[in-house]
């Protein structure tokens, strides 16, 4: 996925900004390259895993749908741990005899443990997470 360095740091902003807790949103993109980050809301309210809360997961999902975007990225922070997915996230990626819940989907984890932020990316189709390039223009 491409995205320009404002969008790349939006996603550090906000990953700084909910810390101690993890933050999560949505990255909008257009044939590969990020358009738009969208902020949501950790209804968990936790250190330790994100539930996006449900009423900003739809004005979110309108607000792309009516831009004729895609859904380019979902992401989150981990702030005690390096961005690696956790077997949290990968449940919540992938369920054994049923799949990826979010096929072809990307997953975006700003580390803020150490001291720099750290952004990498992720496919999740298995139990085994495959890392991908995040290009930051």
């Amino acid at each position: 996925m491409k995205i320009s360095r404002p969008l790349y740091e939006e996603l550090i902003a906000h990953a700084l900004a909910d810390a101690p807790d993890e933050c999560c949103g949505i990255v909008a993109s257009v044939d590969g390259e990020a358009v738009a980050v969208f902020r949501a809301r950790n209804a968990a309210a936790s250190p330790l895993r994100y539930e996006m809360d449900s009423a900003d997961q739809i004005r979110i999902q309108e607000e792309i749908d009516a831009q004729r975007w895609d859904y380019g990225a979902i992401y989150h922070s981990h702030t005690r741990t390096a961005p690696y997915p956790s077997q949290t996230d990968i449940s919540m990626a992938f369920r054994p005899g049923v799949g990826a819940l979010w096929p072809g989907s990307i997953y975006v984890i700003v580390g803020v443990a150490g001291d720099e932020p750290e952004v990498r990316a992720w496919r999740i189709e298995s139990d085994t997470p495959e890392e991908v390039g995040l290009n930051v223009l």
